[in-house]
């Protein structure tokens, strides 16, 4: 791991050390997914040549689903594919609202260059993209501003006559901010691109200048999907990508609401399905209880047809091209390889690598991984984040700044609940677990 540079090392090594997933270089340490890997890129491979592709990620609590989601949200960036991460929730997210879901979206929306959120770099890259097109046609001279801005209009429309035809408002929303964005009202254009992003409760003022009325709701949400997908497309990132992580938390919700958002997602999943959609990459994420489960997927039948995969044969043949895929979660062994690569790119920007590499080698790590899945009753696969945070800020911190620590004298593994996630206090049970290594 010497190739990687100390900012990108950095950022990896703090997040770990927070109990964080980091927001790039999981590729340093994605142990187990290779198996994955072709699928992906087949995936990655469609969407980019403007198809579009539906996947369900099914794994219990800490097998690592977040972390598998961000694995294909770096590899789509690398494909210059946009990409967003929406946390399901029933207060914040709620699905059978797409409005709010699309608000989201546009929130978290990044691109290879651009943080969250990157929709106004978007949207200006999309415009620059448009006036160089109507430039390169050579028929309007660079400095004939009044014809340039007429042109650069009429190919609006063109690009976007099919998302006009259900949402016209997108494409108003598009030119009241260019208009403002060109007359130096900087206030009204943030305004029109906080509408265009689905933001409730935007002036009246800029909405007139835009030509649209009230906010947006949920029937216009995909329509507004469609338009983005395409001013991605035409502004240089050929797909999205689109988490729509922890959808199990729809099991908890109210059984109308809970109905509502079970239809929304198979009406989505469909329109997927029917190439409305060119470029998008929609991947759900959830527990087996979701899928299985009475309160979930099985509750609205042609949703579960659409999910329906065969998990009874042994999962070494599980089928990464199937609709839905499933995370068998970590092993001790698959732990003491995940430690062994943080360890190593931990040590390669050590100012003592040698002493970290024999301090804390493959035995250490192995009876670290024991401890920490002993800590939590047992359960290897709740484990990898409490090993990994213990393992980077109690040990290989301490072991790179004290030359007299060694782990297996001087530290002993203590658990408290109140660094725990819920799943993993409810594994260990216990307010406080003193083990020694």
């Amino acid at each position: 791991m010497s190739g990687v540079s100390p900012a990108r090392r950095r950022e990896v090594i703090d997040a770990l050390r927070r109990g964080a997933v980091p927001s790039a270089g999981l590729d340093l340490f994605a142990v187990g997914l290779d198996r994955f890997g072709t699928a992906v890129g087949e995936d990655l491979d469609t969407v980019a040549a403007g198809g579009s592709v539906f996947k369900a990620v099914r794994g219990e609590y800490g097998s690592g689903k977040t972390f598998f989601t961000r694995w294909i949200a770096e590899r789509a960036r690398r494909a210059n594919l946009a990409t967003a991460e929406v946390q399901v929730s029933e207060n914040e997210t709620p699905l059978h609202r797409l409005e709010t879901v699309y608000r989201r979206l546009t929130e978290r929306l990044s691109t290879s260059t651009f943080p969250p959120s990157a929709l106004r770099p978007v949207v200006d890259g999309w415009f620059y993209a448009l006036e160089e097109d109507v430039l390169a046609a050579g028929e309007v001279a660079p400095d004939d501003v009044d014809t340039l801005d007429r042109a650069v209009a009429a190919l609006l429309d063109q690009r976007l006559a099919a998302v006009s035809r259900s949402a016209p408002a997108f494409a108003a929303a598009l030119r009241g901010y260019r208009r403002a964005t060109l007359d130096g009202d900087q206030a009204t254009a943030d305004a029109v691109l906080a509408w265009l992003g689905g933001q409730p409760h935007v002036a009246a003022a800029a909405r007139r200048v835009a030509g649209v009325k009230g906010d947006l709701d949920h029937f216009a949400a995909l329509s507004f999907l469609q338009g983005l997908l395409a001013v991605l497309r035409d502004s240089g990132h050929p797909g999205l990508l689109l988490v729509l992580d922890e959808v199990e938390t729809l099991q908890r919700v109210r059984s109308d609401a809970r109905d509502k958002a079970l239809n929304a997602l198979r009406q989505l999943i469909d329109e997927v399905y029917s190439g409305r959609f060119p470029g998008l990459y929609l991947v759900i994420t959830g527990t087996p209880a979701f899928f299985e489960g009475p309160q979930g997927a099985q509750r609205l039948a042609p949703l579960a047809q659409r999910l329906a995969v065969d998990f009874a044969t042994d999962a070494r043949f599980d089928n990464p091209r199937a609709v839905q895929i499933r995370l068998s979660g970590f092993t001790v062994d698959s732990l003491v390889e995940l430690g062994g690569r943080v360890r190593d790119l931990y040590a390669d920007g050590s100012a003592a690598p040698d002493r970290v590499r024999r301090l804390v080698d493959d035995g250490y790590l192995g009876d670290l991984a024991r401890a920490v899945a002993g800590g939590l009753g047992g359960k290897v696969g709740v484990a990898p984040r409490l090993f990994l945070k213990k393992l980077v800020g109690e040990v290989l911190d301490r072991v790179d700044q004290f030359p007299e620590f060694d782990p297996r004298q001087h530290y002993a593994l203590t658990l408290t609940a109140s660094e725990m996630t819920d799943v993993e206090r409810n594994a260990g049970s216990a307010d406080e677990v003193a083990l020694e290594l």
